[in-house]
């Protein structure tokens, strides 16, 4: 059974930064693409960041300049970095990834983790 276990979240004045984690384990043969997305009660989970297995990466306009997703293929990690964070980007954060197991493939969430920036 895959799981994706997310790391990293808090509370952080505006200003600041945040490094987000996401580690993926159970029977996994690869990892196609790596997304986080997030979420504000009320409204829907929107896309933040997209990273290939190659590396290539799309970012929301909103993160653009501020968050860097990076991704571990050896270690089935995806990773946020967030720099310079606003009130609103306050949110749950999820990390999505598109898993291959044997020659099945399907997308797997994580828990979701809460961001918080405040003063």
């Amino acid at each position: 059974q895959v799981q994706l276990v997310e790391s990293g979240g808090g509370l952080v004045q505006p200003g600041g930064s945040l490094r987000l984690s996401c580690a993926a384990s159970g029977g996994i043969f690869s990892i196609d693409t790596m997304d986080w997305y997030r979420q504000v009660a009320g409204k829907e989970r929107d896309l933040v960041a997209r990273i290939s297995r190659g590396g290539m990466t799309n970012y929301a306009d909103s993160v653009k300049g501020r968050f860097t997703i990076s991704r571990d293929n050896a270690k089935n990690t995806v990773s946020l970095q967030m720099n310079s964070l606003k009130p609103e980007d306050t949110a749950v954060y999820y990390c999505l990834m598109y898993v291959g197991i044997g020659s099945s493939w399907r997308y797997y969430w994580g828990q979701g983790t809460q961001v918080t920036v405040s003063s």
